[in-house]
C-alpha cells in the first residue's frame, strides 16, 4: 500500500493540491458565511429571549439532521455544485458558532459589565472592551467546532459535485483502492486535526491573556 501512495503522489500530485484547495477554499468560505450570520445573531440571541428561542430552536432542530441529510434534501431545491454545498456547509457549521457566541456572553459577568458602566462606557465600548473580550474564548471554541465539522461534511459535499479531498476518497471506494481512502481520508483527518491545534492554542493565549 505504502508503495502505491508513493506512486499516486509521483504521478498525481497537482491534482492532489488541486483538490486539497477545493476542500480548504469551501471550508473556509462557509466558514465565514456562517460567522458573518452566527456571530450577530448569537449577539442578538443573547440580547433578546424571543430571538434566542426562536434561533436555538431552529438550530436544535438542524443539529438533528445528518450532514448527508442536509446536503440531499437541498438537491431538489437548489440543485448540486459548489452553491448548494456551500449552503449546506453553512448550515452544518452555524449551531456551534451561534450557541457558543450565546453562552460566552451569559458567562461575562454582571459585576463587570456595571463596573464598566459606572466609569461611564457607552453600550458599544462595554461590547468590545468588556464583553466581547470575555465572551471570545467560548466564541473561538464555536469557530473551532464548527470548522471541524464544516471540513469533515465538505468531504460528503462531493456526492453534489462540491469537488475536494470527497473525489480522492470516493473513487478508492468506486475501485477498491486503500490507498486512495488512507489518502483522502488521512488529509482531512490531518486538517482536522492542525484545525484543532491551532484554535487550542489561540484560546489559551486569549485566555492566559485574560488572566
Amino acid at each position: 500500500m505504502f508503495e502505491d501512495i508513493i506512486v499516486y503522489f509521483s504521478q498525481n500530485s497537482s491534482q492532489y493540491w488541486t483538490a486539497v484547495w477545493e476542500h480548504l477554499s469551501i471550508s473556509l468560505l462557509a466558514l465565514l458565511i456562517a460567522l458573518l450570520i452566527g456571530l450577530p445573531l448569537g449577539y442578538l440571541s443573547w440580547q433578546l429571549p424571543l430571538i434566542r428561542r426562536i434561533s436555538q430552536g431552529s438550530i436544535q432542530a438542524l443539529r438533528v439532521i445528518p450532514s448527508l441529510g442536509i446536503l440531499f434534501i437541498l438537491i431538489p431545491i437548489i440543485g448540486v455544485g459548489r452553491g448548494p454545498a456551500l449552503i449546506a456547509l453553512v448550515i452544518l457549521g452555524l449551531p456551534a458558532i451561534l450557541l457558543n457566541t450565546v453562552v460566552g456572553f451569559q458567562e461575562v459577568s454582571p459585576v463587570l459589565v456595571e463596573t464598566g458602566i459606572g466609569l461611564g462606557m457607552t453600550q458599544w465600548q462595554l461590547l468590545f472592551r468588556v464583553q466581547l473580550p470575555l465572551a471570545l474564548p467560548h466564541i473561538l471554541n464555536g469557530i473551532k467546532l464548527a470548522l471541524v465539522e464544516v471540513i469533515a461534511s465538505a468531504t460528503l459535499a462531493t456526492y453534489i459535485g462540491a469537488g475536494g479531498l470527497g473525489e480522492i476518497i470516493f473513487t478508492g471506494l468506486g475501485l477498491y483502492r486503500l490507498d486512495l481512502l488512507v489518502i483522502g481520508g488521512g488529509s482531512v483527518a490531518v486538517l482536522s486535526f492542525l484545525t484543532m491545534i491551532i484554535f487550542d492554542f489561540t484560546i489559551k493565549g486569549v485566555t492566559s491573556h485574560e488572566i
